[in-house]
């Protein structure tokens, strides 16, 4: 049987909305630049991800040619990069990944399905503007109610975040950044949408936390005029395509903006347009970011001894400073909570 000629990627199951919304946009955006075809196996998935409590999806997403894996005569997988630290215990036995662009995905050839975290900018550069239409939202499923002048929107990701001291971003990441919203309107408002309202309201007490189907939390993302993002991809594309937006707000050093030195996991996902806030308060753009990044990748003796998983007592003592974090952490939480419970203030 002759197989279709194109370029596409697999939706699987246990990725998250955002990462699989950049998985189809990467593969689209190469299939595009290549003057290809494009399919996605699996598109149900991510279209089953898009109902929430209602029958049909909230984007009007083109799925390309109908398509199954045989179909395609070649798998890319995007090439990793990993360091090996004991900031937690993932980092130490699995590697955090701190990869950038891999320019094999350029060069791909009809018949390739594209397989990775697929999130580099540069992938979909070229369809930049286009993203507002591959990714518009119907009509019925938008919404404005949250869209004001003084409302800066947090969109906070707890759930399985909240165990991993090294990725869960503290309270200082948040009022630091909404210290810098206020610099633009002293009466700026606040409210949180998030998948995890009560650890927001651990975290945030006083600040009205929602969560509403998907399709809500991504238009009240998308249609804020200022947003404060956290680590997580969810937030991306509603940014990327918002016609409202006037400054976004995300974390320096993404996933491990808690604990690094320098790098980035990863640094796929360093935006134009995203200013990014620094452990020390301070706001950075994207370019001050990468070349920072460049300076650091070319400097740094720690980020050069890390790249291999090590053995021995290296390992041990990764284990223990692991455990420590976890322990500091996790007692941290506890005090507050005990706090809380006297003052009674909301668990």
């Amino acid at each position: 049987m002759e197989r279709n000629v194109m370029i596409g990627t697999q939706i699987l199951q246990g990725q998250g909305l955002g990462n699989r919304l950049f998985c189809y946009v990467t593969a689209r955006s190469i299939a595009e630049q290549k003057k290809t075809s494009f399919g996605v196996p699996g598109k149900e998935i991510l279209l089953n991800g898009l109902t929430g409590n209602n029958s049909e999806p909230f984007l009007d997403l083109w799925m390309g040619e109908e398509a199954k894996p045989e179909d395609f005569t070649r798998v890319y997988e995007e090439k990793e990069e990993r360091i090996y630290t004991g900031a937690c215990r993932h980092d130490l036995e699995h590697g955090c990944y701190v990869a950038g662009e891999d320019r094999g995905v350029f060069n791909v050839e009809d018949g390739t399905l594209l397989m990775g975290n697929l999130q580099a900018e540069s992938y979909f550069a070229p369809n930049r503007e286009q993203l507002k239409e591959w990714l518009k939202v119907k009509p019925e499923f938008d919404s404005y109610e949250y869209t004001r002048d003084n409302l800066c929107v947090l969109n906070l990701r707890g759930g399985e975040y909240a165990s991993e001291p090294a990725l869960f971003l503290r309270k200082k990441y948040w009022t630091d950044a909404m210290a810098q919203m206020k610099k633009i309107r002293s009466d700026m408002e606040f409210m949180i949408v998030t998948d995890d309202v009560t650890m927001a309201h651990k975290l945030l007490p006083g600040i009205p936390a929602y969560h509403f189907p998907v399709h809500g939390d991504y238009v009240t993302v998308k249609n804020a005029r200022y947003l404060i993002i956290s680590n997580s991809s969810f937030a991306c594309f509603p940014a990327f395509t918002s016609e409202t937006v006037q400054k976004v707000i995300a974390p320096k050093y993404w996933a491990r903006h808690n604990v690094s030195n320098g790098y980035w996991a990863s640094e796929q996902n360093i935006y134009t347009g995203f200013e990014y806030l620094g452990r020390d308060g301070r706001l950075y753009d994207a370019q001050a970011c990468r070349e920072e990044l460049e300076t650091y990748r070319r400097q740094s003796k720690f980020f050069a001894k890390h790249q291999e998983k090590p053995d021995g007592m290296a390992y041990r003592l990764g284990e223990i400073q692991a455990k420590a974090a976890y322990t500091a952490y996790f007692g941290g939480r506890a005090v507050r909570s005990l706090k809380r419970r006297l003052t009674g203030q909301q668990k």
